[in-house]
């Protein structure tokens, strides 16, 4: 860029010669001395004419005071809204955790009544105004009680749940020997080897030897000997004082204080102690007193027809 200045009394003139690096320059500096000088004028005489109520400073003052607290207001408002239309969403979703819960502690046997809310929820949105900060809070204190207490409760739920989880498994309901019919059920019978009126205290499954036994329930072995009676026997407790028990086993997999699964092989058929044949003795006692396993293994019944049929239809 060329820059002629002209001196009209001395008739002279002189020529500037501005690069693009030197420009740049002159325009910053253009524009720090611009924003100083703005930076000054306001400071030094707005500023200064609203201290000492200059005429028509004063106006001014209030105008732009009030500008700005206009928008951090609209600001605030916005937020405020943005902040309600989530609360709004909360307490919808806390209305279905509600739901959920009932159901849930229906399922687990609890009351469904003890899981309703108290008090109604959303009512922090019903009305023609908007909310204030104070009404915000408190709605939101209150959701953070009532999701507490909802967290609370769905523990004792699932605790619940647990439980039972745990005790349908300790129940024994699993076939100790699969694919095999009860050959002598509980009940009185003619004793085979006296031939005379005895009560039998368990199903007998006769079974070829070696045939797996499986631990009709979960539980700990709290008997591993060989009994007079009962030759090689196995008692495993499940707790509750339910207790079963596996007879005239060939030969015994686990040992006193293991712990066994469901459906766990424990041992094998055999025809130890005293039995006329190889089988299963199988008992299951209450509080040490027999029970029918039949009743026991009844809940089981749709999957033992189910594995009895393929066996049927295996046969000749």
């Amino acid at each position: 860029m060329h820059i002629i200045i002209t001196d009209a009394w001395l008739a002279k003139s002189r020529a500037m010669h501005l690069s693009g690096i030197k420009l740049v320059g002159v325009g910053l500096l253009a524009s720090v001395l611009l924003m100083l000088g703005a930076i000054t004028t306001y400071h030094w005489v707005f500023l200064e004419g609203v201290r000492q109520g200059w005429p028509g400073f004063a106006p001014v003052a209030r105008l732009v005071h009030q500008n700005e607290a206009d928008s951090q207001n609209a600001y605030l408002r916005a937020n405020l809204d943005a902040m309600a239309r989530r609360l709004g969403e909360m307490q919808a979703r806390m209305v279905q955790i509600d739901s959920l819960g009932e159901r849930v502690a229906g399922l687990a046997g609890l009351n469904p009544a003890q899981f309703k809310t108290p008090q109604g929820s959303g009512g922090a949105l019903v009305g023609g105004r908007d909310l204030t900060m104070q009404e915000l809070v408190a709605a939101m204190d209150q959701i953070d009680q009532t999701s507490g207490s909802r967290v609370d409760w769905l523990t004792v739920v699932e605790s619940r749940l647990f439980d039972q989880k745990i005790q349908r498994t300790m129940v024994p309901t699993e076939q100790p020997v699969e694919n095999t019919a009860v050959g002598s059920r509980f009940g009185f019978r003619i004793d085979p080897i006296t031939g005379r009126s005895a009560l039998h205290t368990g199903l007998d499954f006769p079974a070829e030897p070696g045939t797996p036994i499986l631990a009709a329930a979960g539980g700990v072995v709290v008997v591993q000997e060989f009994h007079a009676a009962y030759g090689n026997m196995v008692e495993i407790d499940h707790g509750n004082d339910l207790i079963t028990r596996y007879a005239h086993s060939s030969k015994v997999l686990v040992k006193k204080g293991d712990i066994v699964k469901r459906g766990q092989k424990i041992a094998e058929v055999g025809t130890t102690g005293r039995s006329t044949g190889p089988h299963l003795h199988f008992e299951v006692l209450v509080a040490g007193v027999p029970q029918d396993p039949g009743r026991f293994l009844a809940a089981g019944e749709n999957l033992a027809s189910a594995k009895q049929s393929g066996a049927d239809a295996r046969k000749p």
